[in-house]
């Protein structure tokens, strides 16, 4: 299982998606709307309930990929959909962002980048593997 390289970029995209709970993808001041004070803010995981819950879902999902390793297609299916609601999450960090008055992105915040590009490295994986076992068992 943990010989196959997808294994590891699962496992990599798993690690990632843990750090964007406790790293900020932004920091930055808000506006208080009672009294037009700004408030400092880091921007993570836990600050909204939405990205909470994609956050989870992502974790679960490369956790559960990885062991799928003997039903390659589901795998990539499962790696598949991962790999598009990290984008969504990607998109909906961003769109958080615009709610500051002013502020930056963390160093951290690559993280939350790596987590699709893992993905898609491990999507490339199974077909890889996917491929080799379709010639071995033409060579039978």
């Amino acid at each position: 299982m943990i010989q196959r390289i997808q294994s590891i970029w699962l496992l990599l995209a798993s690690i990632c998606t843990v750090l964007t709970v406790k790293f900020s993808f932004y920091t930055g001041n808000k506006l208080d709307a009672i009294t037009k004070a700004k408030i400092f803010m880091q921007l993570n995981a836990q600050s909204d309930m939405m990205l909470t819950v994609l956050v989870g879902f992502i974790l679960a999902a490369c956790l559960i990929a990885i062991f799928l390793f003997k039903d390659r297609k589901r795998q990539m299916l499962v790696s598949g959909v991962t790999a598009l609601v990290a984008i969504i999450n990607i998109m909906i960090y961003i769109s958080e962002t615009r709610s500051f008055v002013e502020g930056q992105y963390s160093i951290t915040s690559s993280f939350t980048f790596l987590v699709p590009i893992f993905l898609l490295l491990a999507i490339r994986g199974i077909w890889k593997d996917q491929q080799l076992l379709k010639s071995a068992d033409r060579l039978r």
